[in-house]
């Protein structure tokens, strides 16, 4: 390809709109084209780099015994409703009628859509295990689409599906497609971290997400040098400050005037916050909960979510608490009746707790559970923390920021039983099939892999993604002699083989180094007065400094030799 007929052009300024290096970097390549928030267009260079990750991405799904089908976008609604994932979904989920009035939607996953597809096709255990996946578009009503590629409404994804007759036959393909997600990103160049992760709306029991470890991301990671440890903050544990052992005491109310917050309880009554229980009231579809957790420590709302199974959670506003009877400042679940109450784990075992009085200005010390309230749920709905302790292995765990590239599930049953998706046994007996998915988003994996390969100048592209594997670039275009040298070496190079990125332009070397180094092609190749002189060619990798002659006759020699070795 010539760059003079290369369809989209370099800019030199950063654009103000862009926040991520990704983003700024594909504006700035003309890879991409914002048409609205969360949308874009994929120039040629851009597409040319997806192709490549859709390839190597189709190779190791097929080897990992998946099958490529092709499933539309538009999907009926009703299946989603039948499921109770269009909830789920809530507001993410677009959604629209057609000329006759029928409900459907823009699918943002598939599990649905093949759900219903493997009951019209699969009957028998004999018809087990199948790994079934697409390419395809996905839609999302992301509220605040970020970061270039990062966060979109628009994107395409990876979608693969397992079928299983059973759990043993579920984790097989599981840790397969794992298995096989590593060597994608390996291939791709992009290093990544795995990570225990919340299922959200996706469901299941089970799920893990592959991390590009970038201060770009929205991810935090909460993970452990030591044993490996990592998970998504929203899912991630951890070992509690743990509390002296002592005898429970008489419950004692005690006075504690302009004392309401945590900090000030403990101060006012000489305490430690872990001493403590902190009460944090919220709306979960429509219901008031009462969540009670020890002082120092804070509510995963996500953890907290997925306890109460709920679609909607907020923070109950100061009417909503003032409606429940219940005093800000000094709420405690002792004698509280007609309110649900989630406790987290970390009150169980802790002894004499101070906690409010339900009454202004008013605690009461030695609040011990079960004696002096009960929860009706106990679960883990706190929130780690760098420093605090590996649940693991009890050293302290660190925090970082990552990329989520892709996010496999072991989805279990629920989708098969409520959509009649069946198999009859050896014995003739019929079960719901067991079923696991896995995602790549292909746009986020490009920009994650610019996240991580790039320098002041510009993109570093590993080979195996990049748009061209050669940057040609004749310096004094204007000079006959080199126009037909470089037209020559360009058909040359290209009869070999080679995808070539030829800069023909009459630019001045300046403009023409710069712009290498911004596109990031693996391999420069440069020919001028000077090279031609000794009948060489200058060769540079763009992750390194150094260049070095090489005569023309040993070129096409020694660039299969780089492009080769990466």
């Amino acid at each position: 390809m010539r760059i003079s007929k290369l369809f989209g052009k370099t800019q030199r300024e950063i654009p103000a709109e862009a926040e991520t290096i990704s983003h700024q970097l594909m504006l700035r390549t003309g890879m991409i084209y914002q048409v609205a928030a969360g949308i874009y267009s994929y120039l040629p260079l851009a597409l040319r780099a997806l192709k490549k990750i859709e390839n190597i991405i189709r190779e190791e799904m097929d080897a990992a015994g998946g099958q490529e089908l092709m499933m539309p976008v538009l999907q009926p609604l009703e299946l989603w409703q039948e499921t109770g994932r269009d909830r789920a979904f809530g507001k993410g989920l677009f959604t629209l009628h057609d000329r006759k009035e029928r409900n459907l939607c823009l699918g943002p996953t598939h599990e649905e859509l093949i759900t219903k597809l493997v009951s019209y096709y699969v009957h028998s255990y004999r018809d087990l295990p199948q790994l079934l996946y697409q390419i395809q578009t996905k839609f999302r009503d992301e509220p605040r689409p970020r970061g270039g590629l990062l966060r979109v409404r628009e994107f395409t994804m990876k979608d693969l599906y397992s079928f299983d007759a059973d759990e043993e036959g579920l984790n097989q393909n599981y840790h397969r497609i794992q298995q096989a997600y590593q060597n994608i990103y390996t291939r791709c160049g992009l290093p990544i971290l795995i990570v225990e992760a919340d299922s959200g709306a996706i469901g299941g029991k089970d799920s893990d997400e592959f991390m590009a470890i970038t201060e770009a991301g929205d991810d935090e990671i909460i993970y452990c040098s030591h044993c490996q440890y990592a998970a998504n903050a929203e899912k991630a544990q951890s070992l509690k400050t743990k509390l002296d052992s002592e005898e429970p005491l008489p419950l004692e109310e005690v006075k504690t005037p302009n004392a309401a917050t945590i900090e000030e309880v403990s101060r006012f009554l000489k305490v430690p916050s872990h001493h403590t229980l902190k009460a944090v009231f919220y709306i979960a579809d429509g219901e008031f909960v009462f969540v009670v957790i020890r002082g120092d420590i804070e509510v995963n709302e996500i953890k907290l979510k997925n306890v109460l199974k709920c679609s909607e959670l907020h923070l109950a506003n100061e009417a909503e608490v003032t409606q429940s009877h219940i005093i800000a400042g000094a709420a405690s679940p002792v004698d509280i009746s007609n309110i649900k109450i989630v406790a987290d784990s970390s009150v169980t075992p802790g002894v004499n707790f101070v906690a409010g009085a339900n009454k202004p200005a008013t605690h009461l010390k030695n609040v011990n559970y079960p004696r002096d309230f009960q929860a009706d749920i106990t679960a883990d709905i706190a929130k780690a923390h760098a420093g605090e302790a590996c649940p693991r292995c009890g050293n302290q765990l660190r925090v970082t920021h990552g990329i989520e590239v892709g996010h496999i599930f072991k989805l279990g049953t629920f989708l098969s039983e409520k959509l009649g998706t069946f198999f009859i046994d050896a014995n003739g007996v019929s079960h719901p099939i067991i079923m696991g998915c896995y995602g790549i988003g292909i746009g986020r994996l490009l920009a994650a892999v610019i996240e991580q390969n790039h320098d002041a100048q510009g993109i570093i592209w590993p080979m195996a993604i990049a748009p061209y594997q050669i940057y040609l670039c004749p310096l004094y275009m204007d000079d006959p002699d080199i126009a037909a040298a470089a037209e020559k070496l360009y058909k040359e190079l290209i009869a070999q083989g080679f995808e070539v990125l030829f800069d023909d332009r009459e630019e001045s070397p300046g403009v023409k180094f710069n712009d290498a180094d911004l596109l990031g092609i693996p391999i420069r190749v440069t020919i001028s007065p000077r090279t031609l002189k000794i009948n060489s060619a200058e060769i540079k990798r763009r992750s390194e400094k150094e260049f070095q002659l090489v005569p023309l006759e040993e070129l096409t020699t020694r660039l299969k030799e780089l492009v080769s070795s990466g």
